[in-house]
């Protein structure tokens, strides 16, 4: 809750007039307590969850030939049935656990900092506190997502992520509930390392989902906008880690490549690229296969 009573006294407080969307964050939030606000990340991870994935879900039933030519893995597809099914089992998941570990997580966000109040951070700041928050995520989801794929955590956690072979946006949280506990521990190390405003964190929040929805989407768009982030892996990279299932020690990488490259745990999707790549090359300029000549035109 804002310590002002008035638009009035808060610019005095300040020593400046509002800018506008402090006026309009004043206006919504200076009668709300800090826990009710940080509360909202439930409601946003809803609306992300069932919002985001849908419209590419939508395309990909109607079959339309400029979608379906991008799709990673074209002869797996999921009827309507095993999709809302996969929907539904990430919503009780939902609110038998993200939703429930939110309420009770409060403490955490006072203890580290996290603010409410004016003034708002600037556009810097918060792309600042952002890509802090990529990288350090980044990092650490690497090495538990690693640690997942020994026999014991993959059989015991991590197998139920990969049931989901040719991934789908909707099971970018499906998953163990012990992986789900697990894997929340890289998304708040960023915000406790850099603490800043509650928007920034609603901000992490929903663009980490959006990110992960993304990269298990199943499709590779050419002209997307992440193929302009520098290191960023994509639904291509990730998709190569779902196909080879419980033998992957490959793309570990949650958002960026640059781990897997490092420590060398993309070898076999690189030699995977030059072999696709090589036989693409012998098709668009015709090879002999079978004793004939075969042509793509």
């Amino acid at each position: 809750m804002l310590p002002y009573a008035s638009i009035p006294e808060a610019v005095a407080a300040l020593g400046r007039n509002l800018t506008f969307a402090e006026t309009l964050w004043f206006n919504y939030s200076a009668a709300k307590s800090d826990y009710f606000l940080y509360c909202h990340n439930i409601l946003f991870l809803f609306l992300v969850f069932s919002l985001v994935p849908l419209p590419l879900v939508f395309l990909e039933f109607k079959r339309f030939s400029f979608v379906s030519s991008h799709k990673i893995q074209p002869k797996v597809r999921l009827s309507l049935a095993e999709t809302f099914k996969c929907y539904k089992d990430v919503m009780r998941m939902f609110f038998l656990v993200v939703g429930p570990l939110q309420l009770i997580s409060y403490p955490s966000i006072q203890m580290i900092g996290i603010r409410t109040g004016l003034p708002l951070p600037s556009w810097r700041e918060i792309l600042s506190q952002l890509l802090v928050y990529f990288l350090v995520e980044d990092y650490t989801n690497y090495w538990i997502h690693r640690f997942l794929h020994n026999d014991w955590g993959y059989e015991k956690i991590h197998r139920v992520h990969h049931e989901y072979h040719a991934p789908i946006g909707f099971a970018a949280p499906y998953a163990h509930w012990a992986e789900i506990l697990i894997l929340g521990i890289p998304s708040f190390l960023g915000p406790a390392m850099v603490p800043g405003h509650i928007i920034t964190f609603w901000l992490w929040i929903a663009l980490r989902q959006i990110e992960a929805i993304d990269t298990h989407s199943g499709y590779d768009f050419p002209r997307s906008i992440t193929k302009y982030i520098p290191f960023y892996g994509g639904a291509e990279y990730h998709d190569y880690h779902h196909y080879v299932g419980r033998q992957s020690q490959s793309n570990f990488a949650s958002v960026f490549t640059y781990c897997d490259y490092i420590y060398g745990t993309d070898k076999g999707y690189r030699y995977q690229k030059k072999i696709l790549q090589k036989l693409k090359e012998e098709l668009a300029n015709g090879v002999e296969q079978n004793g004939g000549l075969y042509k793509t035109d």
